[in-house]
């Protein structure tokens, strides 16, 4: 029995991995703006934190809480996201701002706070997006979001060198399209190969056994480019 943290669990991957997480026996603590509808499963291995992760004094709750019940964490999961679709002439430093704060800044505060209750055997898996790999095809109007998504590849390649000694595994999954709601926010009426339940079951086996094989590596989960 592992204790998750899981962010963005309001909707698509982040609700479904916190389903499967529970459902499978493990604590979890599903983290997202709005945990209303997180919080109507009803589910008595699920505990939901209403915290937005790009405001450091809403992480204390996730302090607070870890440190009161658990006393330790075997799995974080950044999984929370943030995306602005606009031409690169009309996006301004604002939008990159906030797209950085959750995407990048947000994952590096929530990582920070947890380092005390990493054990050895611990593992840290990033969502990431192929939209963050040099190379890979890009969306149009992306800009914030792909750059933000190459710069926590980066962070995370890091923190795996920097914890090795630890036994603290950092890894990230570069996922292609996923079906989620986000993506239709984003693009209406484009219609990913992948649903968000199909994503999410990939990611709960690699997040409970990746670190036995990966550390500090960035998997690109897409059938499609990208």
């Amino acid at each position: 029995m592992k204790n998750v943290i899981i962010t963005g669990t309001s909707r698509g991957i982040g609700f479904e991995l916190a389903k499967l997480f529970a459902n499978a026996n493990h604590n979890v603590l599903a983290i997202s703006r709005n945990s209303e509808t997180i919080l109507k499963l009803n589910h008595p291995k699920i505990k939901a934190l209403s915290v937005d992760i790009s405001d450091e004094i809403d992480i204390k709750k996730v302090i607070d809480f870890v440190s009161s019940t658990w006393k330790s964490v075997d799995i974080i999961i950044h999984n929370a996201g943030m995306l602005v679709n606009k031409p690169f002439t009309e996006i301004n430093s604002k939008d990159f701002l906030e797209v950085y704060k959750v995407n990048i800044f947000g994952v590096a505060e929530l990582t920070k706070s947890m380092i005390p209750f990493l054990q050895k055997g611990s593992h840290v898996v990033t969502i990431s997006s192929m939209g963050g790999i040099q190379g890979s095809l890009k969306f149009p109007g992306l800009a914030a979001y792909s750059s933000s998504k190459g710069a926590v590849i980066t962070l995370s390649e890091l923190l795996a060198e920097e914890y090795k000694e630890q036994g603290i595994a950092f890894n990230v999954l570069a996922l292609g399209a996923v079906q989620t709601e986000m993506l239709e926010e984003a693009f209406p009426g484009y219609k990913a190969p992948t649903s968000a339940k199909e994503m999410a079951s990939y990611i709960f086996n690699f997040s409970l056994t990746g670190n036995q094989f990966y550390n500090g590596k960035v998997l690109q989960v897409s059938s499609t480019n990208p």
